[in-house]
């Protein structure tokens, strides 16, 4: 009995020097780490609203939107791969006037807003309301020929 459980005990003891070698032979080597993750490419917000300014010099939109009843400035720089449209045509910066209505589709870098584009919807033309003409005076009424008498 002795010697069995003696045999026992030597098999068990050989069976887990085995597996954690094994385990040991088969685990791969660590990759090392890279030290900074790649960046993130940058979200892309947009902005629905109306031109408040453009400064060809600095090549800025300023656009304004309201949220909960307060106008909101969100300031973007256009640059040469900035695309500025007008339906299907292409636009310049120069043709986008204050009080159009635009979409700018921008990202953040470097803390400034980059417009990748510009849809202009041209601000709605100012129809003047017509003056009203003056009443033409009314023409007397002409009065009723007399009756003929009925013939028999």
């Amino acid at each position: 009995m002795k010697k069995a459980l003696a045999l026992i005990v030597a098999v068990l003891f050989l069976f887990s020097l085995t597996s954690i070698t094994l385990a040991a032979v088969e685990k791969p080597a660590e990759k090392p780490k890279p030290a900074e993750k790649p960046a993130e490419k940058p979200k892309v917000t947009q902005v629905t609203g109306t031109v408040k300014a453009v400064d060809a010099v600095a090549k800025t939109i300023t656009v304004t939107k309201k949220v909960k009843g307060k106008d909101v400035d969100t300031v973007v720089v256009t640059d040469e791969k900035t695309k500025i449209t007008m339906g299907k045509e292409k636009k310049a910066l120069a043709d986008v006037k204050v009080g159009d209505k635009v979409t700018v589709k921008y990202e953040v870098k470097e803390g400034k807003n980059i417009a990748k584009s510009v849809d202009i919807k041209p601000a709605p033309k100012k129809v003047e309301p017509k003056k009203a003409e003056p009443a033409k005076p009314a023409e007397p009424a002409k009065p009723a020929k007399p009756a003929e008498p009925a013939k028999k």
